[in-house]
């Protein structure tokens, strides 16, 4: 018997819809139908399927508004940032790839060594086949539509899996789907949990494109590994800011907020940690506490999508409380009640040992902390598992690009926060524990495909000079490769010569 999926806001708590959940033993069937639709869809000329990908982005541009009332009500978060960091960013994408994706995806003509000179080299580009897509909770519609997007363009048909805390999101892009009369089950939605996404990633998928947590990231990594299938993983973060005492101080407090507050905290890519140098420590709180008590609830910050998320960020305050931090703004958590609205939270005199400092908070939480000298914030940014993005500000132009250059991290921003990830031309992803792989870019179309490497031949030669006989082969050959890889005089004449001689042979 089928479960109901039950959608409701997460701030009020109202029921917005429920329907009837993606069966398991659908899923056999689903993955038929997408392999079907694969057939059809990847013979389409790229022309074509950007027809309905161009198709989808005047339907985002026609409908906005009603777009973003819908993100926000399944996340809770506030309309400008459903808007610019929910909505935008996927009209951005398609407007990159309706000029780019013919380039990224066409024949690649490459050079061919000496010996097999005549003939011609380059590479070709197909599509997986059908994609699986699990996206989270934070930016439902923005990390849901740039893989299946992305993932459409090259060729493949794709089974989106959104995650259960805002499931409306999957019925929202099937309505898209219907409204551009995209061809039938190029794209399949399938609502449900974590139980449901387990036996999708059993299933029979020819690529697998996650964004989530470390833990679950792990175990598909593993999966996948088994059946060698491909996967991109994007997972946390705990991404630091590094504050030099020659930054534009008032740049960087309201950088600060923002980077950190944005989205109620709930952003992968979000100031989790900020590294301040000693001699404007005591400033830079001050400012940013003035800054943050400016900000409104509702307003300017959302209320938290997940209720989960709520307990582990007051695990995570509580843990830092209890071993000598200071809360200078926000409220105590044991003084938060029931109500997904919470007051954004500026912790100091924080250790390394905290959970706050470790591990990803997800939340409206940012500790501030000293540092002395350059080598110090580029260990103490390094020091946790993960490896998103980062930001270094200063106004000194080759230290910035020094101490950027020293962080192990995917992405990172000079002077500014979080925007890398905005950017359809850069590639994004992370190292360490924040994830394999990469979107956006070139390589967020390389990923869903298949690269295969060919060399021609015009096949009129009865053989070529590296086959055998070997006789007499050895000098002649010898003396090629030192003409061709040396700066001396007569060396064409000398390169003409010996390919003369060999092809005598």
């Amino acid at each position: 018997m089928k479960n109901v999926v039950i959608a409701k806001h997460p701030a009020t708590g109202e029921t917005i819809d429920q329907w009837l959940e993606t069966g398991e033993n659908q899923i056999p069937e689903m993955y038929q139908k997408a392999s079907a639709a694969f057939q059809f869809w990847s013979t389409r000329s790229l022309e074509t399927r950007l027809t309905f990908i161009k198709k989808i982005k005047h339907h985002l541009l026609e409908n906005m508004d009603e777009i973003v009332d819908e993100i926000c009500a399944a996340t809770g978060k506030v309309k400008t940032e459903a808007l610019t960091a929910d909505l935008m960013p996927v009209i951005d994408l398609i407007a990159h790839y309706e000029k780019r994706a013919p380039k990224i995806l066409k024949r690649k003509k490459v050079s061919t060594p000496l010996l097999f000179i005549g003939k011609s080299s380059y590479m070709d580009y197909f599509p997986l086949g059908t994609v699986l897509v699990i996206s989270p909770w934070n930016y439902p519609f923005q990390l849901s539509m740039t893989p299946v997007i992305s993932a459409l363009i090259a060729g493949n048909s794709v089974i989106l899996k959104p995650s259960e805390v805002t499931p409306t999101i999957g019925l929202l892009i099937e309505k898209i789907a219907r409204e551009v009369n995209l061809p039938k089950n190029v794209l399949q939605v399938a609502h449900g949990g974590k139980e449901l996404g387990k036996a999708l990633v059993s299933g029979t998928p020819d690529g697998i494109f996650f964004t989530g947590s470390v833990e679950t990231g792990r175990k598909i990594g593993v999966e996948a590994s088994k059946r060698f299938i491909p996967y991109t993983l994007e997972l946390g973060g705990k991404d630091p800011m590094i504050v030099f005492e020659d930054a534009h101080l008032k740049r960087a407090v309201n950088g600060a907020v923002w980077g950190a507050f944005t989205n109620a905290g709930q952003v992968c890519m979000s100031i989790e940690r900020v590294y301040v140098q000693h001699a404007i420590h005591g400033e830079f709180i001050d400012r940013l506490v003035e800054e943050t008590k400016k900000l409104k609830l509702g307003e300017d910050i959302g209320s938290l999508t997940f209720p989960h998320q709520k307990e582990i960020i007051r695990s995570h305050v509580k843990d830092a409380l209890e071993k000598g931090a200071l809360l200078l703004t926000g409220k105590d958590p044991d003084q938060w009640g029931e109500s997904m609205y919470l007051e954004p939270m500026i912790l100091t005199n924080v250790t390394e040992d905290m959970n706050i400092v470790k591990e990803e908070t997800f939340g409206p939480v940012l500790p501030v902390i000293s540092f002395s000298t350059e080598k110090e914030a580029i260990e103490k940014a390094n020091s946790t598992e993960f490896g998103l993005n980062a930001s270094v500000w200063t106004k000194d132009a080759r230290k910035a690009n020094r101490v950027t250059s020293k962080l192990v991290t995917g992405s990172a921003v000079i002077n500014d926060v979080l925007v890398s990830v905005a950017n359809p031309h850069l590639p994004f992803g992370g190292v360490k524990s924040s994830g394999v792989g990469r979107y956006h870019g070139d390589e967020g179309l390389f990923i869903f495909t298949r690269q295969m490497s060919v060399m021609k031949d015009s096949g009129i030669k009865q053989r070529e000079i590296n086959w055998y006989p070997y006789e007499n082969k050895y000098s002649n050959i010898r003396t090629l490769i030192k003409a061709y890889f040396s700066n001396s005089k007569g060396r064409a004449e000398l390169i003409r010569s010996g390919i003369k001689q060999l092809r005598k042979k």
